[in-house]
C-alpha cells in the first residue's frame, strides 16, 4: 500500500503528476536539466510523464519503479526502450565491450531458463555474443512471448550509451522491437488493474 494512495479501491485523478512521481523527475529549473534528457534520451521538450517513463522513477529511498505500457500496434508489432539492467553481474569483458558499443549499434535479445536470481530472464548480448546485462523483469513475460511467437525474431540496438560516472542503471539504453500474433501484454495477474 502507498501512504500518498491510501484506498486501494479509490480512483485517483489529477491534472498534473501527483507529488510522489513529480518528486521523481529532475526539475526543469536545473541547469542541468537538458543534459538529463539526453542521459534518458529525450528531445528537449518533453513531458514530465514521458520523463517519467524513461527513468523509471527510480530513487535510492525505496524500491517503487514506474514503466510505460507496452502498446501492441495494429499489425502486432511493438516498440519498447528501456536502461539495460544487471551490467555489474556480467564479466569484465562484458563492461568493457560495454564502453565501445555506437548509437544504432545492432544488439541480440535471448531467453535465458537458469538465471540464478529470476530463473526467467531476457538476455541482452553484443552481436558477437558478449553479454551486456539484462531487459527489466517487469518486460520478461511479454518479451519471451513475443519471441516464442516470432521465432525469436525481435531486434535491438543502442540508442544511447552514457558515459561513467553515471550509475550502471542508466548506462545503456536499448530499442527492442517485435511483434505479437496472439498475445495481449501486460495481461497477466501482475497487471490486473485494482479499479474497473
Amino acid at each position: 500500500m502507498l501512504l500518498e494512495f491510501p484506498e486501494l479501491d479509490g480512483d485517483y485523478w489529477a491534472p498534473e503528476l501527483f507529488p510522489l512521481f513529480k518528486n521523481r523527475i529532475m526539475s526543469p529549473s536545473r541547469p542541468d536539466f537538458q543534459e538529463y534528457l539526453q542521459v534518458l534520451g529525450l528531445e528537449a521538450n518533453a513531458e514530465p510523464i514521458e520523463i517519467l517513463a524513461a527513468n523509471g522513477g527510480r530513487r535510492l529511498t525505496d524500491a517503487y519503479e514506474v514503466f510505460p505500457k507496452l502498446v501492441k500496434q495494429e499489425d502486432g508489432s511493438f516498440v519498447s526502450r528501456f536502461f539495460l539492467h544487471g551490467n555489474k553481474y556480467v564479466s569484465d569483458a562484458g563492461r568493457q565491450r560495454l564502453n565501445s558499443l555506437r548509437v544504432d549499434e545492432e544488439l541480440y535479445v535471448a531467453v535465458e531458463l537458469t538465471n540464478p536470481s529470476t530463473e526467467l530472464a531476457v538476455l541482452v548480448l553484443t552481436t558477437d555474443y558478449q553479454v551486456l546485462g539484462w531487459a527489466p523483469h517487469y518486460l520478461v513475460d511479454d518479451l519471451t512471448m513475443a519471441m516464442a511467437e516470432t521465432g525469436g525474431k525481435c531486434s535491438a540496438k543502442v540508442v544511447r550509451v552514457n558515459p561513467q560516472p553515471l550509475p550502471s542503471r542508466q548506462r545503456l539504453l536499448v530499442e527492442l522491437r517485435c511483434h505479437w500474433t496472439d498475445h495481449e501484454p501486460r495481461s497477466g495477474p501482475d497487471y490486473q488493474p485494482l479499479v474497473e
